[in-house]
């Protein structure tokens, strides 16, 4: 550094050194942070290419930004930003702030399959000094704006994987609705100043005797810098970086993706300079003050070219705005809840007060109509040997502020009423003491005017009392008061195609769904059937987008049914983002739905119950036979790599489902059903006995087992199967558990191989058995089951709880009943009303009835009547001629037998009809004893 650089800051210079011999044990303990700090703010301050320091969402920053480029009218803008994401800053005209700037990729080549879906965001609120400079950069002719930072792609191929949790603040919690507007996202924050040395801002906090790094950055520079010139607002903001970057902890690997972003920046903009021929005088690159304080070589437009910029990968990026509020950006860059919002209330005042006509983009929601600007006239320009600002600076005492007690009434008069109508019994009284209290705290805390912080201290000690009535305590309401979260939109012309296809689609509903909140769409598809078309996108709007964005309150899709009405309530305004990220996967929600059911059936984690669900809403949604054919055949092969049968239920209830569609919709069954149906038997007949005797397989999916080869065996054989691979596996069967006992007893009697009467002597002789009863009822959880299989013996498990009601004793069968209970309520809703019919018909509906009553079970067999012999049946029939003579002509006359009518005893030609036709007198003599 040349002598004349030296005596810039001499007096500062000099002035630190004798602070660090006073404090310290000699000079050199602090020389060489203090004295850096200097050289750091002197080297940043003569940069030709001037540099303008920023802190992210800072009025003062943004009232700066402001100021200069009216004063100096740069020519090109270098933003720090990715430079990926230039294209979507010209569509942000076309949004309500505050909106976030997103690169996404789902489908990664490059990275680990682990981390996707990548996303990547950049918020923006009004009160910024980014979007001040995008605002002046977009709507000034012969103006560019270039982003310089490293590309969305670039972050992750530098990132460790700790980035994700390094935005994370230990400030107070925003609400989760809309702290989740960026998910998950990798925050880009452009302007990132605050301390990474915990000891460092513990100790601010502590003697600034605040309670958040929000509140001391807005007591200590906020306010200070508000009213200061350009020079003093940069050498200070170049003063603090600098601090916070000596004072870092040695996190190598933070400190190198540090470094190599100044690098990656310093490097672009000398090659776009050397690139168009640009002066640097007319340039102005805006960065957070952390990265103006650089000590890189590649620092400045003189600096080395050494640093080589690495390729991107092969991952596909896609790029949109979203949706962002004050709470969401709290929430991913760690500051303190209701600070963005605070922050947006003191720009407006700045604006009042200073008179600073901000940047707006033309047609901006809320912009005022733009004035024209004079672009002609000679800017100013910061000279390259900058006067020293910073030692007046820091040697001035705070200025005090006046106490607006008008402004401090209104807000204690407000916060009060606002606390009533949410149900709290606050009174005039209140109001005066939190006007009272905030002027205390603010005394207490060495301020002559209390900050919205004081206030909003003094409101939660004087309102709130032990406990909150409703959903906001007395700190959200002062953040509601003090301007709330202002929640962006994105406008429709920046929508991507299938969110602006869906938005048209749904226009017949006639409801401006673009709108936050809830909405209720009533379709009469019945009669207006052009209703059915929004039907369908709803239905896949519930499929697709996260739950509440899209909720059915009367009406369900189910296979071979067609709709007549449904209620639905819609929020897609709410959850615009999932919407928006929905665009990045493809053209049309059609297109995103086949491809998310390919990626559900041939994922690694694919098993042949979720194969088939997408086989059912390919069906359903979709419509689509030929997707539905691809589906199966692939849950074909899932089903025969299968080694476990925890998903046998699912696929049992799954394909009686399709069966049944396909049966009455379709002429004939389709290939792979038929296939499934004939390599299912097979399969799960070589798995039976080892389902028996295994003890992780459960009774309800050897029961699924079961019944899939029970009801799906007249298929099965007809497809060529053979019904000895059921009776083998079932003889092969050895269960140990009582449950899966009682079921094998069940599959037992379904094949014929036991009859019920050996089955109802078994489960007597359990009854009978002391040593048996304990296990009593594992026995009949398993006959429980076995309806599953075998629904013929519902009457018999209905005759088998009843006996167990009657007959176990109290310590048995008291624990056992919340058990069946439970059971029933789980995995036994389809098995429930089986029992419930069956048992109504068998118990009396009558509690009179009840005494007298005899269980069929016990009631005595009626004896077997013998079949007459010819001779009695041959008399039998003479008296039924006699007695019913029309009768006899009238079936003679069907018989062809002409002639009249007479008894048996003196015409023995009545007796010979008989005779030669005895089936039908049999039949005719049933009929009428019958009538």
């Amino acid at each position: 550094m040349s002598g004349h650089q030296e005596g810039t800051f001499e007096a500062l210079r000099v002035q630190l050194q004798e602070a660090a011999a006073a404090f310290a044990d000699g000079p050199a303990a602090l020389e060489g942070i203090l004295l850096g700090l200097v050289d750091d703010v002197d080297r940043a301050a003569r940069e030709p290419l001037e540099i303008f320091p920023v802190c992210h969402h800072s009025p003062a920053s943004a009232l700066a930004m402001a100021r200069r480029l009216r004063e100096k009218q740069p020519k090109v803008v270098y933003l720090e930003l990715c430079e990926d994401m230039t294209p979507l800053l010209t569509e942000v005209r076309n949004c309500r702030l505050p909106v976030a700037v997103q690169a996404f990729a789902s489908r990664l080549d490059g990275f680990p399959e682990e981390w996707a879906p990548l996303s990547v965001v950049a918020p923006i609120t009004e009160a910024s000094a980014e979007y001040q400079a995008i605002a002046y950069a977009l709507d000034t002719p012969g103006v560019e704006l270039v982003l310089v930072d490293r590309s969305s792609d670039h972050v992750f191929q530098w990132d460790t994987r700790r980035g994700r949790t390094e935005t994370a603040g230990a400030d107070a919690p925003a609400p989760e609705e809309e702290a989740a507007l960026h998910g998950d996202a990798v925050g880009v924050e452009i302007g990132d100043l605050r301390p990474r040395f915990a000891e460092l801002e513990e100790h601010l906090l502590r003697h600034g005797r605040v309670r958040h790094w929000s509140e001391w950055w807005h007591q200590y520079v906020e306010l200070p810098l508000g009213d200061s010139d350009h020079d003093t607002y940069r050498q200070a903001m170049f003063l603090i970086g600098s601090l916070f970057r000596r004072l870092a902890p040695g996190d190598a690997e933070r400190v190198r993706v540090d470094e190599d972003r100044e690098r990656y920046m310093w490097t672009r903009m000398r090659e776009h300079l050397a690139a168009t021929g640009t002066d640097p005088e007319d340039c102005l690159y805006v960065c957070g003050a952390f990265h103006a304080a650089s000590r890189v070589a590649e620092f400045g437009v003189d600096g080395g070219d050494t640093f080589e910029i690495s390729p991107r990968t092969g991952t596909t990026w896609q790029y949109g705005l979203i949706p962002s509020s004050h709470a969401a950006i709290e929430a991913q860059f760690g500051l303190a809840a209701g600070s963005v919002s605070i922050a947006a209330t003191v720009w407006a005042k700045n604006l009042k007060r200073t008179r600073v006509e901000p940047f707006r983009l033309a047609g901006q929601a809320g912009a005022k109509k733009a004035r024209p600007r004079k672009t002609s006239a000679v800017a100013s320009v910061t000279s390259t040997e900058p006067a020293d600002m910073l030692t007046g600076f820091l040697r001035r005492p705070p200025v005090l502020d006046r106490l607006d007690e008008a402004e401090l009434l209104g807000w204690s008069v407000d916060i009060v009423r606002a606390a009533r109508r949410n149900g709290y019994l606050a009174s005039t009284a209140d109001a005066i003491a939190v006007f009272e209290t905030s002027i205390l705290l603010a005394g207490m805390r060495d301020r002559a005017k209390p900050t919205p912080y004081d206030f909003q201290d003094a409101a939660v000690t004087c309102i709130e009392k032990d406990t909150v009535p409703g959903r906001r305590d007395v700190r959200w309401l002062v953040e509601i008061m003090m301007g709330g979260d202002r929640i962006g939109q994105v406008g429709y012309e920046a929508l991507p195609p299938l969110a602006r296809d869906v938005h048209d689609r749904l226009a017949p509903l006639g409801l401006k769904l673009e709108a936050r909140g809830v909405k209720r769409a009533l379709l009469d598809i019945a009669g207006r059937p052009e209703l059915e078309r929004c039907s369908d996108v709803l239905w896949m709007l519930r499929y697709l987008m996260p739950h509440g964005a899209a909720r059915p309150i009367m009406g369900e899709r189910t296979l071979g049914e067609r709709p007549i009405q449904e209620s639905w309530d819609l929020a897609l305004g709410t959850h615009q983002r999932a919407l928006i990220e929905l665009g990045y996967e493809g053209v049309s929600i059609e297109q995103v739905l086949e491809q998310r059911l390919r990626r559900a059936a041939y994922g690694p984690q694919a098993t042949t119950a979720t194969v088939l669900q997408a086989v059912e809403d390919a069906t359903l949604h979709l419509r689509s036979r030929r997707l539905a054919d691809e589906l199966g055949t692939r849950a074909l092969e899932v089903l025969a790599a299968e080694r476990s049968v925890d998903g046998a239920p699912e696929v049992l209830r799954r394909v009686r489902r399709l069966l049944a569609y396909y049966r009455t919709s379709e002429p004939v069954l389709p290939r792979w059903i038929e296939s499934f149906v004939k390599t299912g038997y097979a399969h799960y007949c070589t798995l039976l006995p080892t389902a028996f005797a295994d003890e992780d397989a459960g009774v309800r999916q050897v029961a699924a087992m079961l019944g899939f080869l029970f009801s799906m065996e007249t298929l099965a054989l007809s497809l060529g199967c053979d019904r000895t691979q059921l009776e083998l596996a079932v003889a092969q069967s050895h269960p140990e558990d009582p449950s899966k006992t009682a079921l094998l007893w069940a599959s037992q009697t379904q094949l014929g191989t036991m009859t019920r009467s050996e089955l109802r002597e078994r489960c007597d002789g359990l009854l009978d058995n002391p040593l048996a009863l304990p296990t009593y009822p594992r026995y009949l959880s398993g006959l429980l089951h076995a309806l599953e299989p075998a629904p013929g013996l519902t009457d018999f498990v209905v005759e088998a709880v009843s006996n167990a009601f009657g007959r176990l004793p109290d310590p048995v069968l008291l624990p056992w009943l919340p058990t069946l209970i439970t059971s029933l309520r789980s995995s036994g809703a389809e098995l429930a009303p089986l029992l419930i019919r069956e048992a109504g018909r068998i118990f009396p509906s009558r509690l009179a009835e009840l005494d007298s009553w005899v269980p069929p079970w016990r009631e005595t067999p009626q004896p077997i009547r013998t079949r007459p012999t010819s001779d009695q049946r041959a008399g039998h029939r003479a008296i039924l001629l006699d007695a019913h003579p029309a009768t006899c002509d009238a079936v003679a006359a069907l018989l062809g037998c002409e002639g009249p009518w007479e008894p048996a005893t003196t015409c023995p030609s009545g007796v010979a009809l008989v005779g030669r036709h005895p089936a039908t007198a049999e039949a005719v003599a049933a009929l009428l004893t019958r009538i």
